[in-house]
């Protein structure tokens, strides 16, 4: 990736006075992205409000990147709140925890937001029922950070940006890749999107003091809080909040750029390290957690906590009154959308999360779980109706894309079932943010070639992998 492409930017430092950690812009662009409609204002106000109790919660087993949780508990049985009902499937996988007390009515298939089915554990609620925590560790400087990580791994904490991967497994970097730089995520570039800006807003010392453990846990010397310039409120309150903190870092203002929350672009963006081509972050001695992910990891460690709960959005022209709601997982969509006015006009399109990454879903009573981070309901008049046509060669894709990648050439090769080719082309390196379908002039539908490849390379590297082991 040539630097040259890569103008820096000038440093600045906060002007407020006191012992304030200090604001900077961010010291280097990415290259590529794109400039969507963010329509943030819909639901950016409101502040977080407690989603009353559903009657019924269809908790999913599959919340997280790797293996589905097993449940451990069976219909009939009676539960109470914070109660351990599923353990890690895998070395990869996540336990999962009942959301609220009552009884086990059924363990059952549902589905998720992208059509996959999954087992679920479907509890009917009891307001009145008794909780349990996890063994806390309010004191966490003063034990071990194995103990620490444990915990985490433990809660059932996952990367709660979207990705959903174990954080357990992402805070244990092998011992060859220390890890010197924290990066806090709370750029939130998804359009319509809220959630982390209100958990910021309202949450901010929690956040500083999750970030503090995952430093610790890390043997990390700095810390950074990424967030947009989109977001001077949130920018603020994290400012007030890492008053007196004794740490290397700052508080970097992003630009508003999509995809600017992206690991790979936000470690440029902010320090200046590139991860390689088929590496991982920790490549470049830097770890990025989503800043909702920091929360819970405070809320398990001080609090015994175990993951059950997140901030969900929901917006769109659609919805009577968008807004923010600190819901149970294994709500349905309907009931969300529910809690926010319901629909004003009949939604053309219902999003499980935002129009640049999410999936378009059809059934409402699908749950929620840790990594849905919104609901967009879309109204008539923010559609349009388009047919694909063939590359124009025009060269728009190449230049908005953030990996640095040739879309209109791997999609080629995916519609000639030449997916060896696509490889070969870095597929595989492709974070289907989908800013190559944004700005492709023809309506390519890129994204899914792409999808559709890599999901077929994957089905085969599994079966060289269980061809490999029967051969054992």
């Amino acid at each position: 990736m040539s630097r040259s492409l890569h103008r820096p930017r000038c440093l600045k430092r906060s002007t407020r006075k006191g012992n304030l950690m200090k604001v900077i812009s961010a010291p280097y662009y990415f290259k590529g992205g794109v400039h969507p409609q963010y329509r943030k204002d819909l639901a950016s106000a409101f502040a977080i409000k407690v989603l009353p109790l559903p009657a019924k919660l269809t908790v999913p087993m599959s919340m997280h990147l790797g293996a589905p949780a097993k449940p451990v508990v069976k219909p009939g049985d009676l539960i109470r709140r914070n109660q351990l009902i599923a353990e890690a499937g895998g070395f990869i996988s996540a336990p999962v925890y009942a959301p609220a007390g009552g009884k086990v009515a059924a363990v059952a298939k549902t589905q998720s937001a992208t059509g996959a089915p999954c087992d679920a554990v479907v509890i009917e609620t009891d307001p009145n029922a008794e909780s349990v925590s996890l063994a806390a560790l309010p004191d966490w400087r003063q034990v071990a950070p194995r103990a620490v990580l444990n915990l985490i791994g433990e809660a059932g904490i996952v990367g709660m940006g979207g990705a959903g991967f174990p954080t357990k497994v992402k805070l244990s970097p092998p011992a060859d890749k220390p890890i010197d730089t924290v990066i806090l995520n709370g750029a939130e570039c998804e359009p319509y999107l809220t959630s982390d800006h209100r958990v910021m807003v309202e949450h901010a010392v929690q956040i500083r003091i999750g970030a503090e453990i995952i430093r610790y846990v890390l043997g990390a010397k700095r810390i950074f809080f990424a967030i947009e310039d989109n977001k001077p409120d949130a920018i603020a309150a994290m400012e007030k909040a890492c008053d007196g903190l004794e740490t290397e870092g700052a508080i970097v203002k992003l630009p508003t750029l999509y995809p600017q929350g992206s690991e790979k672009q936000q470690i440029y963006a902010v320090t200046g390290r590139e991860v390689p081509r088929g590496g991982l972050p920790m490549d470049t001695g830097c770890v990025v957690e989503n800043v909702s992910t920091c929360y819970a990891i405070y809320d398990a460690v001080v609090n015994g906590a175990p993951l059950t709960h997140r901030v969900i959005t929901v917006t769109g022209n659609a919805v009577t009154t968008p807004g923010n709601f600190w819901a149970p997982f294994g709500t349905s969509y309907r009931e969300l959308i529910e809690a926010a006015g319901g629909l004003r006009e009949r939604a053309a399109k219902v999003i499980s999360g935002g129009p640049m990454m999410g999936f378009a879903v059809s059934n409402l009573d699908l749950p929620n779980g840790k990594t849905t981070s919104g609901i967009t309901c879309l109204a008539a008049k923010d559609l349009t109706q388009f047919a694909s046509h063939a590359c124009i060669s025009c060269g728009r894709c190449v230049e908005a894309c953030p990996m640095r990648l040739e879309p209109a050439e791997i999609s080629q090769f995916v519609e000639a079932d030449d997916i060896d080719g696509a490889k070969d082309a870095c597929l595989m390196d492709c974070i289907e943010c989908g800013s190559c379908a944004f700005v492709c002039p023809a309506k390519r539908p890129l994204v899914h070639h792409f999808r559709r490849a890599k999901g077929v390379i994957r089905a085969r590297m599994m079966a060289e992998k269980a061809k490999a082991a029967a051969g054992k």
